[in-house]
């Protein structure tokens, strides 16, 4: 199966997080790297399962990973982490409405603007609750499905809240228990405020 060229996780532009039997995800960071991605996964010539919000603001999340081999955890974690790093986030909702469908039924024409694709045929919808758990992955920050990691590999869980995120930096360095950079943080992070889950 063929894979987008990447030497270091650290060096993808997307982003991205693997799921807890390993399938990697990828997803736009905005409308120009929806459409990039989009683009570069139709030139690959295979199928792919791919999810975005039912509302506009969403990346594109493509799990990188033969259909077949796709498990239901897959799924799940993957609508959760669609969800979460959309503007549902931004907007402080509790639950947003997730679509799965796959690479084959997006089409694009000249009048649709940047990072918009239409859809054909049937796609599912999964409701998920907006709720991460920060971890690290491949020695990475990454903001991730609480159900994708271990308990105990779990650094801090977060949901939607009002604080900007930098300025929530000083309290998650008395939270988190090893050093990281700003700019780590911050790109783990979903775009918008955010809260501290004690539960």
């Amino acid at each position: 199966m063929k894979k987008l060229k990447s030497n270091q996780e650290t060096r993808i532009p997307y982003r991205w997080f693997y799921t807890s039997s390993n399938k990697k995800v990828i997803a736009g960071k905005s409308s120009e790297q929806n459409d990039a991605l989009i683009k570069k996964f139709k030139e690959i010539g295979e199928e792919y399962l791919v999810m975005h919000t039912s509302s506009p603001g969403s990346p594109f999340a493509i799990i990188q990973a033969p259909i077949k081999d796709i498990l239901k955890s897959d799924l799940e974690e993957t609508a959760i982490f669609t969800g979460c790093f959309s503007r549902a986030w931004r907007e402080r909702k509790k639950k947003t409405i997730v679509e799965v469908f796959h690479l084959s039924q997006l089409y694009k024409n000249e009048r649709m603007k940047t990072g918009t694709w239409g859809i054909k045929g049937k796609v599912e919808r999964v409701s998920v609750e907006l709720s991460l758990a920060l971890t690290k992955q491949k020695g990475i920050l990454r903001a991730v499905p609480e159900m994708t990691v271990k308990k105990k590999k779990v650094i801090l869980k977060i949901r939607p809240g009002k604080n900007d995120k930098t300025s929530m930096l000083s309290k998650f360095q008395v939270e988190i228990k090893f050093p990281f950079t700003q700019e780590e943080l911050l790109s783990a992070l979903p775009p918008g405020g955010v809260a501290i889950a004690r539960t």
